[in-house]
């Protein structure tokens, strides 16, 4: 398996639009964390209007069902390192993390998880903005077998043992 050997991409690709969360997608995403046991989550997005509302309704959502926030961790699209928020994220007393966009600083960020920290893909949920093959892709599939996760429809979705995304049957 290759190395991330830094959060930076040589890179950094022109995106669209970042999308926003859905309620339906926001459901999913605290099913798929209660069905894993999850009591606590930290939360973690970029820092751009539509991500920073992703977090919240998914915060609010969590507490909502007697969930607890263990931390909400922002970062930027762009940064000399993401070392501070990378440890900070993957050091919250948390079962669970879930992540969205947008796609870039996702990408960087993970890339630094990833490099850094103890982070698993496997114990991470993300949102359908974390999971298009556009940003799948910058950090490479085979660095996130078992992330998990929900289409703005409140399908689900997952990355394989062999790097493929499968689709979950609707619910």
């Amino acid at each position: 398996m290759d190395t991330v050997t830094s959060p930076l991409l040589a890179w950094p690709p022109q995106l669209g639009p970042e999308p926003g969360v859905t309620e339906l997608e926001v459901s999913a995403l605290v099913e798929l964390a209660r069905a894993r046991g999850a009591r606590a989550i930290a939360v973690g997005s970029g820092r751009t209007p539509a991500a920073l509302a992703a977090a919240d309704a998914i915060a609010d959502a969590w507490q909502a069902v007697g969930g607890t926030v263990a931390a909400m961790v922002s970062w930027p699209e762009t940064a000399a390192s993401w070392l501070r928020q990378a440890q900070r994220f993957a050091e919250a007393p948390a079962d669970l993390w879930v992540v969205t966009g947008p796609e870039t600083g996702w990408a960087q960020m993970t890339r630094r998880l990833l490099w850094s920290t103890a982070w698993r893909a496997e114990r991470t949920l993300a949102t359908a903005a974390v999971g298009r093959p556009s940003a799948l892709a910058l950090v490479g599939t085979h660095h996130l077998r078992g992330l998990s996760g929900a289409a703005a429809d409140g399908t689900g979705w997952s990355v394989a043992g062999d790097g493929r995304v499968v689709l979950t049957p609707e619910r």
